[in-house]
């Protein structure tokens, strides 16, 4: 029985990620020409071409992104076999998750926190982007989820699964002395306020656009954020007001020193754990997903109950 050289694959796996020999060489600190050899050695064993070259870079073949796919699962099957047994005495167990920019940080934080008991020795490793950054990383086994606002968008050449967290409404938050006036006529006092906005493109963005719409509202928008913490420091000193999950204000009154205006529970805000597998076999982000349905967001996850 012919056995596959797990070392050649190991290398094509390598160039496969970087998208070409030159770059590959430069991270594995391995000359171009014996990274080609061990190439041609594993079609050879495949019997299969595995890349066309395009220039100076490398596509792959469909037989390419087929090994791919299995390459990809069988080098995290080995992390994981790594962090399993570094989990032992002296070792740690890491969970390494992505937040896209515009989710607020208070909400990444509570998801999070019960993964660190879930696990004896859990190490946190955080990275922030915008979702298409995140899945890239994710897609290459680089995370082990992403949370996000939004669920992976139809079409999307990821292979992910977006599991539902849960949901909440959406309450308006400002500083100052206009807090008064806004709340005694919130939502109509909103219409020309100072409003402070997340970017262009994510979710919560095109729900907060649509629901001003559907009331009528016009406000003076005075800023659009990437970064959903940098908002809240210019909603605090009153540049304008601002928009977070009700299930954390009072968490945003604390900690930003403001007041909420008024809640719109007709505008929900939705939060999802992103994996590459439909079935959540890292204890971490298992009892990140049962903690927050059954504690954080309560009645309103519910709904967003699926199979783990």
């Amino acid at each position: 029985m012919d056995r596959l050289n797990y070392h050649h694959l190991f290398y094509f796996w390598a160039v496969a990620r970087a998208g070409s020999l030159a770059r590959a060489s430069a991270e594995l600190r391995v000359g171009q020409p014996t990274l080609s050899t061990q190439l041609k050695l594993l079609e050879g064993e495949l019997g299969q071409q595995l890349f066309e070259r395009h220039g100076r870079r490398l596509a792959l073949t469909d037989a390419g992104r087929l090994a791919l796919r299995y390459a990809e699962d069988i080098f995290r099957t080995g992390r994981e076999l790594q962090q399993a047994l570094r989990g032992g005495p002296g070792g740690h167990v890491r969970l390494q998750v992505g937040v896209v920019q515009v989710m607020p940080k208070l909400m990444a934080q509570q998801l999070l926190q019960p993964a660190l008991s879930a696990v004896e020795g859990m190490q946190l490793d955080c990275r922030e982007g915008t979702q298409e950054e995140l899945l890239q990383a994710l897609s290459l086994h680089e995370l082990d989820l992403v949370l996000t606002d939004g669920p992976v968008p139809e079409g999307s050449r990821a292979r992910t699964h977006s599991h539902l967290l849960g949901q909440s409404g959406v309450s308006f938050f400002a500083a100052g002395k206009r807090v008064e006036g806004l709340r005694r006529a919130f939502p109509r006092g909103l219409d020309g306020a100072p409003l402070l906005v997340p970017a262009e493109g994510s979710w919560l963005r095109r729900e907060l656009d649509a629901w001003l719409q559907r009331h009528g509202l016009r406000p003076d928008v005075r800023g659009e954020f990437e970064d959903s913490a940098l908002l809240k420091a210019f909603g605090a000193a009153g540049a304008g007001v601002f928009t977070a999950p009700t299930v954390i204000a009072e968490e945003v009154c604390r900690m930003y020193g403001v007041r909420r205006v008024g809640e719109a529970d007709d505008l929900r805000e939705r939060f999802y754990a992103v994996t590459v597998e439909r079935r959540l076999r890292h204890p971490a982000v298992a009892a990140l997903v049962e903690s927050a349905r059954e504690r954080l967001f309560g009645k309103d996850s519910e709904k967003a109950k699926s199979s783990l």
